[in-house]
């Protein structure tokens, strides 16, 4: 059976999955999505958001947007 990003179970054939989707839609089995890795990387984000200079930001920010758009 193969494994969601969290290490859960998932159903290997389709239409279990597809039962599966409809039942956490549905609100008869709890999907949890949030993960501890989830809640330290918004914390470091935060961190270094608060760490970086004005200046060191908008280089980073203009060096973003080079490579989205460039």
């Amino acid at each position: 059976m193969p494994k969601g990003p969290q290490g859960q179970r998932r159903p290997a054939d389709t239409i279990a999955l597809a039962v599966m989707v409809g039942k956490i839609a549905t609100g008869e089995i709890e999907d949890n999505k949030k993960s501890n890795r989830t809640k330290s990387g918004k914390a470091g984000a935060k961190a270094r958001a608060q760490k970086l200079t004005a200046e060191e930001r908008s280089a980073i920010a203009r060096k973003a947007a080079n490579e989205r758009w460039g």
